[in-house]
Formats: structure tokens, C-alpha cells, sequence
């Protein structure tokens, strides 16, 4: 689950190996590098490994803060690679999906892309960010999944309506309602910085964690010291579904 950035060799799980449809969710809302978006070099190992192992169709899939095109940033980030689909949150079908938590924290249901629905395994790729004194690992990333048009509210750009709910409790309610199968946190890098920004400062770190999304951002935080509110709910939300 934690790797020495220098020893780190994606393996592709054995249900990849049988998958017709693999979708990857990078953190590229910003044409800026990593450690700010999602690695050009981490998403080309992860799909070149893929692509060893399975013939599924592969697809990139991303949306931006303002509702605007994802492709120049795509451009920007050099997210050029041979047979994969690049698509974005904006141009797909949204469909409304039930959130399976009995009591849902904050959202009873959330307008998802069609796409990630129809694909055999979902993998979320972010960097290590600490934004705000607080972590945002691998199941925040999932939150530009949602299309801004249906979430923004009276504000001009972002996800406005789900930040007045309590963004920690969306991100919670988010997590089990895609439930995504692999998630790898790129801490060669931690970017630090203030919330809904991509201004900060960059420190080394040496690490890549690969796993369950909810115990690689668990891992993530631990090992670095660093708060991940989130975490604490997901945490009451399988304890109740334990239950």
C-alpha cells in the first residue's frame, strides 16, 4: 500500500485483467503540474500497465471549478496518451444515483456521469494535497465528478450548493455512493496550500500509496500527520452499514 516513489510499480489487480471498460479520474481542474494536478508520469504508468494486463477501453475522465471545457487543460498537462478516450463531466448524460447509506449524511442522491456507471473499474489518481490545513487525498477527488451546472448554486463557478452542506459530509456521502475500486495518492510531492486554490508551496516527500481509496487516504494522513476530516465520517458510515 505504500511505496518508496523510487520502488513504485503499478500492478494492475486481476479483476483489470477482465474488465471491458476502465475509467481513471485524475485531479486536473487546473492547467498547472504536479503537484497541483494528477502526474502526467503516474497516469501514463498506470495505463501503459493496464494495457499489458487487458484490452479494456480506457478512459480519462475530469471536469473543471467553472464549468468550462476540461480539454485545454487536458492539453496543458500533456494528457496525450495513444488509445485512451479523454472525455469530460460537462458533455456526458448525468444520471441520479441513490446514495446506499441508510441515514445519508448530507445527500440522498448525487447527478453522476453516465460513463462511470458503465465501466468495470474506477481508479482515482491525486496528489497529496493539504489545502487549508486539511488533507484531500483520493476520495476528494471524486467531487469534480459531479457537474458543476447542477451544484454551483448562486455562485458563478464551483460546487457552491454541496459546500454550504458541509463539503467533509458530501465527500463522505460521495464516497459510498461511487464506490471506486483503487486509489493512489502521488505524495512524491505534498502540496500545501490555502482552500480552493492552486497557489501554495511544495515539500518532498517520497511516496506513493495504492489501495482502497478510503485506507490509502486513511494511510496518507497517518503516516504524514496530517488531518483528513472526511476520514472520521466515512468511518460512522460503515460502522452503520456494519451494523
Amino acid at each position: 500500500m505504500i511505496f518508496g516513489a523510487a520502488e513504485f510499480v503499478f500492478k494492475p489487480p486481476p479483476l483489470i485483467s477482465r474488465a471491458r471498460r476502465v475509467l481513471i479520474k485524475p485531479n486536473a481542474g487546473y492547467p498547472m503540474p504536479y503537484p497541483v494536478s494528477t502526474s502526467r508520469e503516474t497516469m501514463n504508468l498506470i495505463i501503459e500497465s493496464i494495457k499489458q494486463v487487458s484490452d479494456a477501453d480506457i478512459i480519462i475522465l475530469e471536469g473543471t471549478h467553472n464549468g468550462e471545457s476540461i480539454y485545454p487543460i487536458y492539453q496543458a498537462l500533456g494528457y496525450d496518451f495513444p488509445r485512451v478516450l479523454m472525455l469530460d463531466v460537462r458533455d456526458c448524460i448525468w444520471v441520479e444515483v441513490e446514495n446506499p447509506l441508510p441515514h445519508p449524511f448530507v445527500a440522498p442522491t448525487f447527478w453522476v456521469p453516465n460513463v462511470v456507471l458503465s465501466s468495470d473499474y474506477l481508479i482515482t489518481v491525486a496528489p497529496f494535497k493539504v489545502l487549508g490545513g486539511s488533507g484531500y487525498f483520493s476520495v476528494p477527488n471524486l467531487l469534480s465528478l459531479l457537474p458543476v451546472s447542477k451544484y454551483r448554486g448562486d455562485a458563478p463557478g464551483g460546487w457552491g450548493t454541496l459546500y454550504e452542506l458541509g463539503i467533509d459530509k458530501v465527500i463522505a456521502d460521495l464516497y459510498f455512493t461511487l464506490p471506486f475500486d483503487l486509489g493512489v495518492v502521488d505524495a512524491r510531492q505534498k502540496f500545501i496550500g490555502i482552500e480552493n486554490s492552486s497557489q501554495g508551496k511544495v515539500e518532498e516527500y517520497g511516496k506513493i500509496f495504492a489501495g482502497e481509496p478510503y485506507e490509502v487516504d486513511r494511510e496518507a494522513a497517518q503516516m504524514s500527520g496530517v488531518t483528513a476530516s472526511y476520514l472520521a465520517i466515512i468511518e460512522a458510515g460503515k460502522a452503520e452499514l456494519e451494523a
